[in-house]
Formats: structure tokens, C-alpha cells, sequence
């Protein structure tokens, strides 16, 4: 599952890289949408379906506790400005929803280019009981995720990508 999707691009390409698994998308905005749904037409994607609603929503009502092999939540808005936190997407309450939906063994990846977010996230990850840090470096990009047009932008720029991954046990 891949929840905030953007522009689909990468959803697209992931799925297209593994024809022998499942993925749901979920994203609100609906230039995104359209253009998945383009491209899943373009490039004949057959494992892959979209869900344009609130992922929160989504997690609650359609998807069984441990059910998904994985979540990917790539480059989430940061909403830099601290009266604005309350606003990002990665919270404690989405992470415990997030961990019961995920299988034993399955994971969730966070990708982002954002430090405070970064160690924001990582702050509650760690705190959440039933998810458990895969490795300490978190500056290298698993082979599965690919470069997005705006990562590109920002590694120009000299943004450093933090990617994320923990385990569910």
C-alpha cells in the first residue's frame, strides 16, 4: 500500500517492477489520481488500484489488521511551521493504525527530505511498540524506491533523503 501518492509516477513504476504482487494507492487530491489512472492505462498495469479518499479512513474501515505486507508513505508533506505539526500526516495515532494493519514481518517506509520531519518521525516510530527499526542508516535508498522528480531537485540542491524502514513484530 502507498499512501499520498502525488503524481503517481513512482507508484507506477513500483508496481510495474513487481507484476506478481498487489498494490492499493491512496491519495485525496485529484490531479494525482487522474494521472495514475493514466498511466496504469498507458503502461498496462493490472496490480495496482487506487482508493481516492483520507488514508485514516481507508485503514480503519477497508483494510483487516494484519493484512498488508508493507506501506510506503514516500515525501509527506512537512508542514515546516511548528503551529503547523499538528497538521503533518506521520502522528502516533496513524502509526499504531498503521502497525495493526501491517502482517508480522511486514514493514512501513518512510521517505523524506525534510531533517526536523525526519527526526520527528523517528522520535515516534521508536516509540511505537509493535514496529522495530531495521537499520541505523537511514541515509541509504532501498533499490525498490525509486527517484522522484522532486527528490532529484533536492539532492541537486543538497537535501539529504532520509529513508526510513521498520519491521512490525
Amino acid at each position: 500500500m502507498e499512501i499520498g501518492f502525488g503524481m503517481g509516477t513512482s507508484t507506477a513504476e513500483i508496481a510495474r517492477s513487481n507484476l506478481n504482487k498487489n498494490y492499493i494507492a491512496i491519495e485525496v487530491h485529484s490531479p494525482g489520481v487522474g494521472n495514475l489512472l493514466k498511466l496504469i492505462q498507458e503502461n498496462k498495469i493490472s496490480n495496482l488500484k487506487i482508493i481516492q479518499h483520507d488514508a485514516v479512513e481507508v485503514l480503519n474501515s477497508m483494510i483487516k489488521n494484519d493484512s498488508l505486507d508493507g506501506i510506503h508513505i514516500f515525501f509527506p508533506d512537512p508542514w515546516p511551521k511548528k503551529r503547523h505539526h499538528k497538521r503533518r500526516l506521520i502522528q502516533s495515532n496513524l502509526l499504531k493504525l498503521i502497525a495493526q494493519k501491517i502482517k508480522k514481518s511486514g514493514y512501513l517506509h518512510i521517505a523524506t527530505d525534510w531533517e526536523d520531519y525526519a527526526f520527528w518521525i523517528i522520535d515516534l516510530l521508536d516509540k511505537e511498540d509493535l514496529l522495530q527499526k531495521m537499520s541505523d542508516d537511514f541515509f541509504k535508498k532501498p533499490d525498490y524506491r525509486p527517484l522522484t522528480k522532486y527528490e532529484n531537485r533536492g539532492i541537486k540542491l543538497g537535501y539529504k533523503v532520509w529513508d526510513m524502514i521498520y519491521r512490525r513484530i
